[in-house]
């Protein structure tokens, strides 16, 4: 199974590729502990190990592609890709995700996506803009 998702934020695609791969700001803009890293290869951890992969191809401000796999995935499943696309829109980014390879449980995943990042990102960026 393959989807899509997009949504707006309210910040700059540099702002929302370098807290991505960054391990405290990503931990700060979802709200839940990640390892992470900006290095081709490097792996990563986020929402306290239920989310494991690595950096399969990085552009910096516009384009970072991910091996993915949750803890739902059984051993024999092989890993599913993302691939995020950050393009300037005005005061805005349009974030685009690209869900890959993904097992057909994985439904459920494009409303994780919105609840454990796409709304806490926004509401991040929004606080973190003010300041």
């Amino acid at each position: 199974m393959n989807f899509t998702l997009t949504t707006q934020i309210k910040a700059t695609p540099k702002q929302i590729y370098k807290s991505w791969l960054s391990t405290q700001r990503h931990s700060k803009m979802t709200g839940s502990p990640a390892y992470v890293s900006d290095k081709i290869g490097d792996t990563f951890k986020t929402r306290k190990g239920y989310i494991t992969g690595s950096n399969i191809e990085l552009e910096p401000y516009t384009r970072i592609v991910q091996s993915w796999r949750s803890s739902n995935f059984e051993d024999n499943e092989s890993d599913s890709q993302i691939e995020i696309l950050l393009s300037e829109d005005g005061e805005e980014t349009t974030l685009t995700l690209n869900h890959t390879n993904v097992p057909e449980f994985g439904e459920d995943y494009k409303e994780d996506w919105n609840k454990h990042y796409f709304e806490p990102m926004k509401r991040y960026f929004e606080a973190l803009n003010k300041a």
